[in-house]
Formats: C-alpha cells, structure tokens, sequence
C-alpha cells in the first residue's frame, strides 16, 4: 500500500500517460524496424535475382542493383522507426539531405564515374571480350566495373580507364557484328593485265574462312601516280579477321608472280628540256 501510494505521488497521471505512449511508441518503433530491415534484405535478394535473370542487363549490376535496394529500404525504415518513437524526422531528413549534397559534391568524380559505369552495364556498347577503341586505346576489355574499365591492348599492357572517359567518348566496337568484311589492296603495274589480276585475287579465296555470301569482288580503286590500285573485298567471321589478313598477305606476292604480274616500286617521270 505504502508503494502504491509513492508511485502514485510521484507519478502524475499525465506523465503516466506520456510514458505509456513512449513506451508504445518505442515497441513500435522497433518492430517497425525489425519488420522493415526483413523486407528490405528480401527486396536486395528479390532484385539481385532479377537482374541475373535479364539478359539484356550486364549481371556486373545484379549485387549493386541488390545492395542499392537493400540499404535505401533501410534507411527509410530508420526514418519511420524514429518516427513512430517521436523523434522529429524533418529536421533529420534535412540533415540527411544535407550530407548526401556534402557527399555528392566531395565525390563528384566518383559518382560520375560510377553513373557512367551502371549507364554502361546497362546499355552495353561492348562487352568483355570485345575489341573496342575508346579514348585513344585499341584493345580487349577484359572487365566492366562501375568506377573503370579494363582494357588490354594488343602488346598485352593493361590499362584501366575511367567509365566517365569512356561514356564521354566515341566507342568502337570491332566485335559486335560476327560477319565482317575484310579488304586487301595493292597496287599492280600499268602495264598488267586487268583480268589476270583478277583472276590471280580471286583465286586466293579458296579459303574455307572465307565466306560464300556475299561473294569476294575485285575492284579498281584508283590509279596512283606509279600503280592502278586495286582491292579483294571479302567477308570473314570475325574470329578468323586476323589470321586470315596475315595469310592473304604472305600469299598474295606468290600468286601475283604466278600471274605475271608486277607490283611496282614508286616510279617518277622526269622530262630533260635542252637550251639550245
């Protein structure tokens, strides 16, 4: 009786009140973030799994995707928690937003760099394995990531480029198409005959690499100052480009001097005039 009666002049029913509400408010603020951090690890996983199963987006991006909707679920879970406990959220949102701006402006850079890097994974101008020209650099891309891209060049140096760099920049991609045309010139002498040269051309294209359709043409693409250009034009798949350029050309003198016919070296007319 004689605690009852302390509690009771001690505690006024306001404030008993009061703390019944913060109490109630405290539960539910923390089954708010129980309840919110569960969804919010669901929804990462739920995302992840999504991103792997689109095709058309790079899986690079499914545990950013994931983690990006993971952490954003939770920290607006955080904001309703205190909420719920009575905590003023404005003022915390504000001071929220106040250091993402901070963040954003110290980072800019970065971000910039990682905007460029999800815009890439998502798009996909290239992918690994290509071979890609970019930003003055010929070579495979070996890895997307979201701050650089790794690209190795042709005498095997690695080289990481920023994604902003790239996105900015023209981007050629060598190996999108599979079937590729592959043209060889040379010039031949003006004494040759044009239709030896051209039977000499195409006899090269006895060639399993080289495709059918469309058929290899010869061309005439101009007469020089010392030669009559001409060209094979063939199409390859794009696996064989290489070493069906190197071939050709180690083949092409042989067969030419089959033919009879002369690739000539840089000729000059010179005219004498006598001053009688």
């Amino acid at each position: 009786m004689f605690e009852t009666d302390f509690f009771s002049n001690m505690i006024s029913p306001e404030m008993a009140s009061q703390l019944l509400d913060y109490a109630v408010g405290l539960l539910t603020g923390l089954g708010t973030l129980i309840i919110g951090i569960f969804i919010s690890s669901r929804l990462g996983r739920a995302t992840r799994k999504l991103v792997d199963k689109t095709q058309r987006i790079s899986n690079t991006l499914a545990p950013v995707a994931g983690s990006t909707v993971r952490y954003a679920g939770i920290v607006l879970t955080l904001v309703i928690a205190l909420g719920q406990i009575g905590v003023e959220t404005t003022s915390l949102i504000a001071v929220l937003g106040a250091a993402g701006l901070a963040i954003g402006l110290a980072l800019q850079g970065t971000l910039a760099n990682v905007a460029a890097g999800v815009m890439l994974l998502l798009l996909r101008p290239f992918e690994a394995g290509d071979w890609i020209e970019t930003a003055g650099i010929s070579g495979i891309a070996q890895e997307i990531g979201l701050f650089t891209t790794r690209i190795d060049t042709f005498d095997n140096v690695s080289i990481s480029v920023p994604n902003s760099t790239i996105w900015s920049s023209t981007v050629i991609n060598h190996a999108r198409h599979r079937n590729r045309r592959l043209d060889l010139d040379i010039g031949i002498g003006y004494d040759s005959d044009l239709d030896k040269a051209e039977k000499a051309l195409l006899s090269l294209c006895d060639d399993p690499r080289i495709h059918a359709e469309p058929t290899p043409v010869f061309l005439v693409t101009g007469y020089g100052d010392s030669a009559i250009n001409v060209r094979l034009r063939l199409w390859a798949d794009y696996d064989d480009l290489f070493a069906l350029n190197w071939d050709l050309n180690r083949r092409l003198k042989p067969v030419l001097d089959n033919y009879g016919i002369e690739i000539p070296f840089p000729q000059r007319v010179v005219h004498a005039i006598s001053e009688e």
